[in-house]
């Protein structure tokens, strides 16, 4: 299993992610990599869990991460934060980000749920995603 990759995917997604202008406006709450202390008001991203299966063969140690990003929003309805899930939609799947070590074969798209969190006052788009990664 290749687990040494996980730091180098996280970077990379996190830079994707907060390099694009189109989202930085869609989520002025910022973009964490981390859960923020105290929630932000607006929208806002947190890169989340991540689990990591061995795909290792023949030619080398590679492993699949399927990571969890959030999108966050105060605001009412669904709207806002589906709008910023779907240039996230946009941004991941099909990219090939460089790795500080490892090399990422592929992005894609798994699985999304959209739900109310505390009490109803916040929208919350959970997005998972499949990363491949090589070496």
């Amino acid at each position: 299993m290749s687990y040494q990759n996980a730091a180098a995917v996280q970077v990379a997604l996190y830079d994707l992610l907060s390099g694009d202008a189109t989202l930085a406006g869609l989520v002025p709450g910022g973009i964490f990599d981390a859960p923020p202390p105290a929630t932000p008001q607006g929208t806002y991203v947190v890169l989340g869990e991540e689990d990591v299966i061995d795909r290792s063969d023949v030619t080398g140690p590679g492993a699949e991460h399927r990571v969890l990003v959030q999108v966050v929003s105060d605001a009412a309805g669904f709207l806002t934060s589906k709008t910023a899930a779907a240039r996230i939609g946009e941004i991941l799947p099909g990219s090939q980000p460089s790795l500080s070590s490892g090399r990422v074969v592929a992005i894609w798209f798994h699985q999304a749920q959209a739900r109310r969190a505390e009490g109803a006052a916040l929208r919350r788009i959970d997005l998972r995603f499949r990363v491949r990664v090589e070496g």
